[in-house]
């Protein structure tokens, strides 16, 4: 293959997205894959306090910087390595450090708003969406920020009800539609058996 095959892996947050990533990464091989997080691609508030960076809206697509993130997997389509920036949610900004990200026959977008873009999805050979009960995805949640993201459970509870849940419904939910394959009740193996078998009769 000279042109990659780009894979968006949607789903609200706690669906499980980052294990179904993991696990075709594990299969294809991280020699032949690259890997773009969307929760790196929020937008840099570097320049705003830290009580400013509180009142964002973390799960409005207008949180993500949408032409950096375009423009660093049109870099790899052609080739280009990329420098991923890292995002810090213990600040609410980018670090100052970056991953380099090298090309690879396969590209998996990974983030709740993978399918969101009309753009983004006509760069992609395959649109996944992960779609896991919303009492599983909060608990979930739950239990990531708390260990992870230093947050206290009132703080999680305030977020999923004012933002989360929300933009879930009006934002996130809708993408489903757009997906070639669904997969329920998150890492469904067999159907990950499936798109796996798909991206090797192509890649390898």
């Amino acid at each position: 293959m000279t042109t990659p095959f780009i894979i968006g892996i949607a789903g609200g947050s706690g669906s499980g997205k980052t294990t179904v990533t993991r696990k075709l990464v594990e299969t294809i091989g991280s020699d032949k894959a690259a890997v773009i997080i969307q929760d790196n691609y929020y937008r840099d508030q570097s320049s705003l306090t830290f009580e400013q960076r509180l009142l964002t809206n973390y799960d409005h697509p207008h949180a993500f910087d949408w032409p950096l993130l375009m423009s660093h997997i049109d870099d790899l389509q052609n080739g280009v390595p990329i420098d991923m920036p890292i995002y810090d949610f213990s600040i609410h900004t980018r670090s100052h450090e970056t991953q380099t990200l090298v090309p690879a026959p396969v590209i998996l977008v990974e983030g709740f708003y993978s399918l969101y873009d009309a753009a983004l999805r006509d760069m992609m050979s395959l649109k996944i969406f992960v779609d896991t009960d919303p009492d599983v995805r909060f608990i979930r949640r739950l239990q990531r920020d708390i260990i992870e993201r230093a947050r206290t459970m009132q703080h999680v509870i305030d977020q999923y009800l004012s933002t989360v849940r929300p933009m879930h419904i009006q934002f996130i939910e809708p993408t489903k539609r757009f997906a070639d394959v669904i997969l329920p009740h998150g890492s469904n193996d067999p159907a990950i058996d499936m798109i796996i078998a798909r991206i090797e009769s192509l890649v390898v």
